[in-house]
């Protein structure tokens, strides 16, 4: 039977084996132990984070005031998969999720505290990319109004001139925030995204001004902010209508002298950088509400791209079904060809307040429940299921104009082919081939 010193070093090595880092904290927040996962995320030995508080080796954006493993020591609770920054001994931002519980000895009495964190570098650098290869030929629509804004954002794009894109929820604000800045002369520059909806009315602004180590308690080190970061580049502020009136002002004053103070520096820094902002609310009513900043909203909305919503845009409900097909297959290892028309039907008659986002989910749920090549309708959410009602076709689309867009989808999938074409939806051969001449189908 092994001693309680050598079942120690056996845990040790097991834990030095694996790729999450780990270290243990006593009451007092000071390191106890610290694995080789740990040395390597944050490049400090564990001679040198053994004996140290926690906050001045992990240096987490965190540590002033949300500290996870602090939590778990008061609490006495687990604290799960919280996303944070991290500062390594060279100064490096790393991405990590962070997983904290309490530590207690064989009479119950809470003596330490465990926190493990994943470093997500590699995920994030991955999304970036992916996101950052958008331009507005990846914008999938045929509808008059967003083809007419397409056209003109290489225009936009150059201007370098604030913009305001405004639409509601899940309807691509972002996308159309990426293809401004692929096509601008910032291009190589980096594109800076802040929720501003996301972040805590105590963190925004120094999420947006940054710190200096010592102007608060628990500013352990420097932390630039997200206009530093931005410099050269583009700040896309997402959700901006959640500012407060004090950052409102706040922004205003970046915007009109272009200098940037950190809490806590003794001088302004000059900042450049084009700003792309987005709402789902209607800034200009918040403007009668005194709500937001009629000088802000006029600043930052020298140009403005209204977005329609999804219902507006039915035309493209099938282009962005078979978009997602194709995505969806290729993510998720099936062969779906097709909706039936009973499920394509209830997607065009959806008033989808979710947008485009929204489509995309009911899909991936469908996806998960279809195990053939069709999609049916009972493969959607029950709430989907339970709309099934008509809906007029406002946006210039009419029922003559879908149901030429739902033969078009079908031969396609068909690849030319009636007879497949009209078993797919469920009419006889002969209808089929009078309403492809109907419509000039070939």
């Amino acid at each position: 039977m092994n001693s309680p010193y050598e079942r120690c070093q056996i845990y040790e090595r097991i834990l030095d084996h694996i790729n999450e880092g780990v270290f243990v904290v006593d009451r007092d927040m000071r390191i106890t132990y610290f694995n080789a996962a740990a040395e390597r995320i944050t490049g400090f030995s564990a001679a040198e984070a053994i004996g140290e508080y926690c906050y001045d080796i992990l240096r987490s954006t965190y540590c002033p005031t949300a500290c996870a493993l602090k939590e778990s020591l008061e609490s006495g609770l687990h604290v799960g998969e919280r996303e944070l920054t991290i500062y390594s001994r060279d100064q490096r931002e790393i991405p990590v999720s962070v997983s904290t519980s309490p530590l207690r000895d064989e009479d119950g009495n809470l003596i330490a505290g465990v926190e493990t964190f994943r470093d997500l570098s590699l995920i994030h650098f991955l999304r970036e990319e992916i996101q950052e290869s958008h331009t507005h030929h990846d914008i999938i629509t045929k509808n008059p109004t967003l083809l007419d804004m397409i056209g003109h954002l290489p225009d936009i794009a150059q201007s370098d001139l604030p913009v305001l894109i405004e639409g509601e929820s899940g309807t691509g604000k972002e996308l159309f925030a990426q293809a401004i800045h692929r096509l601008s002369i910032r291009q190589d520059k980096r594109l800076v995204r802040l929720n501003c909806a996301a972040i805590p009315d105590n963190l925004i602004e120094s999420e947006l001004f940054g710190y200096r180590k010592g102007a608060f308690t628990g500013a352990y080190q420097n932390k630039p902010g997200k206009f530093n970061l931005a410099d050269a580049g583009t700040l896309f502020m997402d959700e901006i209508g959640e500012l407060s009136p004090h950052v409102q002002a706040k922004l205003l004053r970046v915007l009109e002298d272009g200098c940037v103070e950190a809490i806590g520096a003794l001088e302004p820094e000059q900042v450049n950088f084009r700003l792309i902002s987005a709402t789902h609310r209607s800034l200009s009513s918040m403007v009668e509400s005194n709500l937001f900043r009629q000088d802000l909203y006029y600043r930052i909305g020298v140009i403005r791209i209204p977005l329609p919503p999804l219902r507006e845009r039915r035309e493209d409900i099938p282009l962005l079904i078979d978009h997602f097909i194709q995505i969806l297959n290729a993510q998720l290892g099936k062969s779906v060809e097709r909706l039936s028309p009973d499920a394509c039907k209830l997607l065009m008659d959806y008033d989808f307040p979710g947008n485009i986002r929204q489509l995309r989910n009911i899909l991936e749920h469908a996806f998960v429940l279809c195990h053939g090549k069709t999609i049916r309708s009972n493969h959607f959410p029950s709430e989907i299921r339970a709309s099934g009602r008509k809906t007029s076709i406002p946006g210039g689309s009419n029922l003559r104009e879908i149901e030429r867009e739902t033969l078009r989808m079908a031969m396609k999938r068909s690849g030319g082919n009636i007879t497949r074409a009209a078993e797919d939806l469920g009419i006889h051969r002969t209808t089929l081939w009078r309403k492809l001449n109907k419509y000039g189908i070939k």
